[in-house]
C-alpha cells in the first residue's frame, strides 16, 4: 500500500492510462485554474486532480485513491463556502467537466451531470418554458446545491430541490455504480437528499421540471437603513399572507454609491396579473427609495443576485434557523448591520413559508422542514489583510444572534468543518443524525467520503 503522495506518483501513469479524462498534478499546465473555488480564502493544493469525463472515470479514480491510500475529496461547481471539494495533499475528484444536460419537454424531466451549474441548466430548461428550484446565484453547482437540499426562487411553489428530485446514479465507496430513486436503494436515496456529499460521488441527477416564464414578476423594493426594523416586521408578516407562487427575500446590502440599503426581493411565477396584486403591500409599505419590480425572464431573475456574488472575494460565513424572525432577533440585526467592514457583505433572510414545509421532517435527510426563516450573514472582502476584522464581526453578530434562533442550520450554510465542530454538523441534521450515521456504517463504513461536513458512521 503507497502512504505518501511522494510514493504515490510512480503510479501516476496507471491512473492516466485508465480515464478517458484529464489527469493533472501540480506541475501541469491547468492545475492552478483547476484547484481555484469560488471562495478566495481557500488556496489547497491536491496532489492529484482527475478531471473525470464520465462515470467510468469516477470509479476509476475513486479506485486508485483507495487502493494508494489517498485522502479524497470531490469537486462539482466548486462554489461552496467551505471549500471542501479542495484537498490538500490528496485527490482531488473533479467533475466540473460533466456537463451534459438532457430536458424532455413531453415528461417535464431533465437528466443532468454533476459539473453544470444552475444558470447552465436554467439556459437549457427555458428554451421549453421549464425550470426547477435552484439557486439564487447563476453560478451556483447543482451537485452541491442539490445534495445539500436547495432553495431558489421558485421554493415555496414547488419545494426544495431535493422535493424535485426523482433520481440519481451514485458511485458508492466500493465503487460501485448504484441508481437510486424511491423505488431502488430507497434507502440511500434518502440520504442523498439532504446529506449526499456523504454517501457517494453522484454522476447523474434526474429532476421533475415545471412550467415557468417565459416572464415572471421578479425583482426588489429598496428602502433607506432607517426604515430596517420596520421593513423586517412587515417581511416576516408578508411572506406568510402571500400566495405559494411568490418566493420572497429580506436583506441589507450596500449599492454601488456606497450607501447601505435594505431590500425585499421577490419572484412571482405565475399570472402576471395575479402577482401584481400580491407584490402590492410591498410596493405600498413605508417609503422606498426605489421599486425595481417588473415583469422580467427569470433568466434575469436568476442574475439578479449572480452579480453581487462573484468568484475572487474573501467569503466567511455563518447562519441560523428560525421558526420565527423576533423583534429581538431583528434588533441584534439592525445594531450590527451598520457596522460591517465590508461593502460586499450581505445579511440575507430568506423565509420558507410554502410547500417544502408541508414535508415531513424524516422524509428526507434534510430535518428543518417546519424553520420558517433562514438568516444568513454572508461576509465578503477582497484584501486579504482584512480577514480578521470581517471574520470578527461575523462572529460576533452570529454568537448575538444564536440566542433568538432554533438552534438549527442549513448544511449548506456551514462553513470549515473544523471550526463549525460535531455539534453544528449534528445541529444540520437533527433528529435524521443517528439514521444517517447507521447509512454512513452500510454505505461508507470507513468514512472514504469525509472532506465534507462529515458524518461519522455507526460502530
Amino acid at each position: 500500500m503507497v502512504q505518501t503522495m511522494n510514493d504515490a506518483t510512480i503510479y501516476i501513469d496507471e491512473i492516466r492510462s485508465s480515464i478517458r479524462g484529464t489527469l493533472l498534478t501540480p506541475y501541469d499546465a491547468g492545475y492552478d485554474s483547476a484547484r481555484i473555488v469560488w471562495n478566495a480564502m481557500i488556496d489547497r493544493r491536491p496532489a492529484l486532480i482527475v478531471q473525470c469525463a464520465g462515470a467510468a472515470d469516477v470509479i476509476a479514480a475513486l479506485q486508485f485513491g483507495r487502493e494508494h491510500a489517498l485522502p479524497i475529496s470531490v469537486r462539482g461547481g466548486g462554489h461552496s463556502v467551505a471549500g471542501s471539494c479542495i484537498i490538500d495533499d490528496g485527490l482531488m475528484i473533479d467533475l466540473s467537466q460533466m456537463k451534459s444536460i438532457r430536458v424532455n419537454p413531453d415528461t417535464r424531466t431533465a437528466h443532468v451531470e454533476p459539473g453544470v451549474v444552475w444558470g447552465e441548466l436554467d439556459q437549457e430548461a427555458q428554451a421549453f418554458g421549464l425550470a426547477t428550484v435552484g439557486g439564487t446565484v447563476a453560478h451556483t453547482g447543482v451537485a452541491g446545491l442539490t445534495l445539500g437540499g436547495g432553495f431558489g426562487w421558485l421554493t415555496n411553489k414547488h419545494g426544495m430541490t431535493i422535493d424535485n428530485l426523482l433520481a440519481a446514479d451514485v458511485v458508492t465507496a466500493d465503487g460501485r455504480l448504484l441508481h437510486t430513486s424511491r423505488d431502488e436503494n430507497p434507502d440511500l436515496f434518502w440520504a442523498l437528499r439532504g446529506a449526499g456529499a456523504n454517501f457517494g460521488i453522484v454522476t447523474s441527477f434526474e429532476f421533475r421540471m415545471h412550467p415557468v416564464g417565459p416572464e415572471i414578476l421578479g425583482g426588489m423594493v429598496l428602502f433607506p437603513m432607517d426604515q430596517l426594523r420596520d421593513v423586517f416586521r412587515f417581511y416576516r408578516e408578508f411572506l406568510f399572507d402571500s400566495p405559494v407562487e411568490l418566493t420572497a427575500y429580506a436583506a441589507i446590502l450596500t449599492g454601488p454609491d456606497g450607501v447601505q440599503l435594505v431590500a425585499v426581493a421577490v419572484c412571482y411565477s405565475g399570472d402576471l396579473d395575479a402577482g401584481m396584486r400580491a407584490v402590492e403591500p410591498l410596493q405600498s409599505f413605508g417609503k422606498p427609495v426605489a421599486d425595481l419590480i417588473r415583469p422580467m425572464s427569470y433568466l434575469d431573475q436568476q442574475a439578479i443576485l449572480t452579480q453581487a456574488s462573484p468568484y475572487g472575494r474573501q467569503n466567511y460565513w455563518k447562519a441560523e434557523l428560525s421558526r420565527t424572525l423576533s423583534d429581538e432577533a431583528i434588533d441584534v440585526i439592525a445594531e450590527y448591520a451598520p457596522e460591517a467592514p465590508s461593502p460586499y457583505t450581505v445579511i440575507v433572510v430568506a423565509g420558507n413559508s410554502g410547500v417544502a414545509r408541508c414535508v415531513s421532517s424524516i422524509a428526507t435527510a434534510y430535518v428543518h422542514r417546519s424553520e420558517a426563516f433562514n438568516v444568513m450573514l454572508l461576509a465578503a472582502w477582497d484584501d486579504p489583510a482584512d480577514a480578521e476584522r470581517n471574520i470578527s464581526w461575523t462572529r460576533s453578530l452570529h454568537e448575538d444572534l444564536r440566542p433568538h434562533m432554533t438552534g438549527g442550520v442549513y448544511v449548506n450554510d456551514l462553513d470549515d468543518p473544523q471550526e463549525e465542530g460535531e455539534q453544528r454538523i449534528r445541529a444540520a441534521f437533527g433528529e435524521n443524525y443517528d439514521r444517517l450515521t447507521m447509512l454512513k456504517a452500510k454505505y461508507d463504513p470507513e468514512n472514504v467520503f469525509r472532506s465534507n461536513q462529515n458524518i461519522r458512521p455507526a460502530p
